[in-house]
């Protein structure tokens, strides 16, 4: 039997979360990763990535792989056996931290906050006398929820500040350098528009002069990686790993969009989109989760009315409207929808699908 393929199997859920220009750029002829005209679109991609950091660090690079490479990352470069890391804990990818940080050898000490809630910087800060690393995640993927990253740089101390800015990063105000942030790493799969597979990462000329000379991660040694900004870190440029071209150079086009549009104008859309959500939500009857005066606009979680199947109303999302929206993370996996405006997604029109798919879907499943 012939399965017919839905435009959803043939292109993907729902509508793009890519800039049309980084989804055509995926299409271009691939150049070698030594080409001169390669060299050209990293260099690029760099500086953009500086631009939607909000940093002048020289070190600031898309790493070959996740999100998730970029914590690993963060953490192999900055702790090593014996080292204090106190991590603010808030959700799943804080816990996540802890996970790795203890991995690459360091003491972790945990300040745990209800999920739902922003970490509380004082308390985070007055945990431990002399930490190596405080780290924090500025935009909880797992419950929608926006932590003040600024006043717990001004906490920090002599401790380095490590920032995950995941679903942050091209959508919400991101300042590294006045906030205090050493080391921050992301992804290129939400506000950046772009499909995943790179880690936007940056790191202060401070905390690489205190980073790890031997860390346990050869690929993700970012001594070594210093050749892949070449003369923007003050070294010569080496050869360390076949770069993934062809996503670099989407990275490279997605970020041109961004600076086309203008970041505050970018900033300024994925904030009305998401309120304009978390509006319509509310009139609906239904719960947010995250904390008022504290929900990110890129990412909205929701309670999951009583009595209704969180599984099914997802399933008739996607295969009615080819729109795919998360369940929640541990304990709320069945109890919290999670429905990001991000990218390209972010615009009026895509607030009324949302909301009208929504509804039906509740109606009917």
């Amino acid at each position: 039997m012939t399965e017919t393929l839905t435009y959803r199997h043939l292109f993907g859920p729902g509508p793009s979360n890519c800039y049309p220009e980084a989804i055509a750029a995926l299409g271009h002829p691939i150049l070698g990763h030594l080409d001169p005209l390669f060299i050209e679109i990293l260099d690029r991609a760099c500086d953009g990535l500086r631009e939607v950091w909000g940093t002048r660090n020289a070190r600031t690079l898309p790493l070959s792989g996740t999100g998730s490479a970029g914590m690993e990352a963060a953490f192999v470069n900055t702790v090593g056996r014996g080292d204090v890391a106190v991590v603010a804990v808030n959700g799943l990818f804080g816990e996540r931290m802890c996970e790795v940080a203890r991995r690459a050898g360091a003491e972790v000490v945990r300040v745990d906050h209800e999920w739902g809630q922003p970490i509380d910087p004082e308390r985070v800060a007055s945990a431990h006398p002399a930490p190596k690393v405080i780290a924090a995640v500025h935009a909880e993927t797992s419950t929608g929820v926006l932590s003040d990253i600024a006043a717990l740089g001004k906490l920090k101390g002599d401790a380095l500040l490590v920032t995950d800015a995941v679903t942050s990063i091209g959508g919400l105000e991101l300042l590294a350098d006045d906030w205090g942030i050493d080391v921050g790493y992301a992804g290129t799969q939400k506000c950046l528009g772009v499909a995943p597979g790179l880690a936007p990462f940056t790191i202060s000329d401070a905390a690489f002069e205190r980073r790890i000379k031997d860390p346990q991660s050869w690929y993700l040694d970012i001594g070594l990686l210093g050749g892949y900004v070449g003369a923007a870190s003050g070294s010569k440029r080496t050869y360390h790993h076949t770069a993934p071209v062809a996503m670099i150079a989407s990275l490279q086009a997605g970020l041109g969009h961004i600076l086309n549009e203008g970041l505050d104008a970018v900033q300024a859309r994925h904030a009305a989109a998401g309120l304009a959500l978390q509006n319509g939500l509310q009139e609906m009857g239904l719960e947010l989760f995250a904390a008022e005066g504290c929900r990110l606009p890129s990412l909205t979680t929701v309670r999951v009315p009583s009595g209704v199947d969180s599984a099914a109303v997802r399933s008739y999302l996607l295969e009615n409207f080819s729109l795919e929206i998360g369940s929640g993370a541990g304990e709320f996996a069945s109890t919290v929808w999670r429905i990001g405006m991000m990218g390209p997604n972010a615009n009026p029109g895509s607030v009324v699908l949302v909301l009208g798919a929504l509804k039906e879907a509740i109606a009917k499943a």
